[in-house]
């Protein structure tokens, strides 16, 4: 894997709310995974990099070279339950802290299949063949609504409503997180990203930066476009490429 990850404040936030894990350089399991905070009092990031450690620690503890397909997916199910817990029970203690939350959406590849763990607004695309599709279904009220058939995909881009989340870690006792498998071939490429990234760029625009540059300028670029479209949220950005 060629991976390259990178993090911006933005131009409007005053704190990065946002969270990453990359795994350290030719190690296993190769795990992936973006966070994206909300609350304030410093709350949104704390629940981001509770988030992170958590799933990281989780995975990094119990998955091995010998799990198979629905142990992947089991472990993955239980690192997301245990960071829900483990952010909910930090606001209750912390009275400052309430309304703290997160998405996340983690990636593990394994053998020639690509596992994901996916909570919130923030995505997961494959870029394969000059063709960018996103794997995750974003959980937001004006998602719900497109599909509903309420609102067209344009429509949804600029909806007032459209940084509204229906699940994310840490604010209620039960979660649901989407737990898919996607094959992987050489070459694809597989693009995590806070909204941050995604509300200031058409997913044509991050295929193209992506294609043409090497993950870590890709990173770089994107990132500038983000802030020169605006710049309102924190981005976050992680390209990995099957080698």
């Amino acid at each position: 894997m060629i991976s390259s990850v990178k993090t911006h404040i933005g131009n409007v936030r005053t704190n990065n709310e946002d969270a990453f894990y990359i795994p350290p350089k030719d190690s296993l399991p190769k795990l992936f995974i973006v966070a994206d905070g909300m609350g304030g009092h410093q709350g949104g990031e704390i629940a981001s990099q509770m988030a992170v450690n958590t799933v990281s620690s989780y995975v990094n503890d119990n998955l091995s070279q010998d799990c198979n397909s629905q142990k992947i997916k089991d472990i993955l199910y239980n690192a997301i339950i245990l960071a829900n817990k483990k952010i909910l029970d930090t606001s209750f203690k912390n009275p400052e802290l309430e309304g703290m939350g997160t998405t996340i959406t983690a990636i593990i590849f394994s053998e020639k299949i690509l596992y994901i763990a996916h909570v919130g607004d923030s995505r997961a695309y494959r870029i394969r063949n000059d063709s960018i599709e996103q794997l995750t279904r974003d959980h937001s009220l004006v998602w719900e609504m497109m599909e509903q058939g309420r609102l067209t995909i344009d429509e949804a881009k600029t909806h007032p409503m459209k940084n509204i989340i229906t699940r994310a870690l840490g604010t209620d006792k039960t979660v649901k997180p989407d737990i898919m498998e996607f094959d992987f071939k050489k070459d694809d490429i597989f693009v995590l990203c806070s909204d941050g990234l995604t509300n200031m760029i058409e997913d044509d625009i991050i295929k193209e930066i992506v294609c043409n540059l090497s993950p870590t300028d890709a990173t770089l670029k994107l990132i500038e476009e983000a802030n020169l479209n605006g710049g309102v949220d924190n981005i976050t950005v992680a390209i990995i490429k099957a080698d």
